[in-house]
């Protein structure tokens, strides 16, 4: 702790410990000492060290579980915005990713869906819906549109692996896309999915991807737990 630092101390202790918990050095389910031991270890007020651990139990990141003490839960994943998979992002965080195949089949496309993969209303397409996990608990809904024959995309595959790896195996570049990311309350389906109450808050992502010739190859309909998931941006100013 730098205590010449106008930065308080109760933070510098919180962003140390969200810094161990999102690094693994402080594992999901491991126990913080008490607050007094914390206390007495660190050279702090036990004060401080209360008003850091409930910084981090509002952040999602720890629990006090009576008659345990506080725990450490599983990290948030903080998503940057490029053209990444969620699969390989929380692989990437360490958060052993899983999928769960809802529904697949091929269907008539949507005026929406035809317009976003550049298809004739009406004509076929594979519809892919999607539970992903992360340590056994649910992270995302995804629903997902692609051209009929574009890839391999049986569920035992799709539950082995990443959508986007599937498709870069089957020799397709994927170049760019076109993104809108938002914000709604949980129906009470949504929430009995992903282990949320009615009404709390999901991230909602749409994403429509192109091939590097222009071609679209995937439309995306995600939803995401709030509580369990950020997307991080990288704002530059102007020349």
């Amino acid at each position: 702790m730098d205590r010449s630092s106008p930065v308080p101390l109760y933070y510098q202790l919180s962003q140390q410990l969200e810094a161990a918990i999102e690094q693994g050095r402080l594992a999901p389910g491991s126990l913080l000492g008490n607050e007094i031991d914390l206390a007495a270890r660190l050279g702090l007020s036990r004060p401080t060290v209360r008003q850091a651990i409930q910084s981090l139990v509002d952040k999602g990141l720890l629990v006090r579980r009576r008659g345990v003490g506080t725990q450490v839960l599983h990290s948030q994943v903080r998503r940057p915005l490029e053209l990444s998979s969620l699969y390989d992002d929380l692989e990437a965080a360490g958060q052993h990713p899983a999928t769960r195949v809802l529904h697949h089949a091929t269907e008539p496309a949507t005026a929406r869906v035809a317009a976003a993969l550049g298809v004739p209303e009406g004509s076929e397409v594979l519809f892919v819906e999607r539970l992903r996990l992360a340590h056994g608990e649910p992270m995302a809904h995804l629903r997902n549109h692609l051209p009929v024959g574009l890839i391999d995309a049986d569920p035992a595959r799709l539950e082995e692996t990443g959508l986007y790896r599937l498709i870069r195996a089957a020799g397709i570049t994927l170049h760019s896309a076109r993104q809108t990311v938002g914000a709604r309350a949980a129906t009470p389906e949504e929430g009995a999915r992903l282990a949320e109450p009615e009404g709390a808050p999901l991230l909602t992502m749409e994403r429509t991807t192109y091939d590097d010739t222009g071609r679209a190859v995937e439309f995306g309909s995600h939803v995401y737990r709030a509580s369990r998931y950020s997307f991080e941006f990288q704002l530059l100013v102007r020349p």
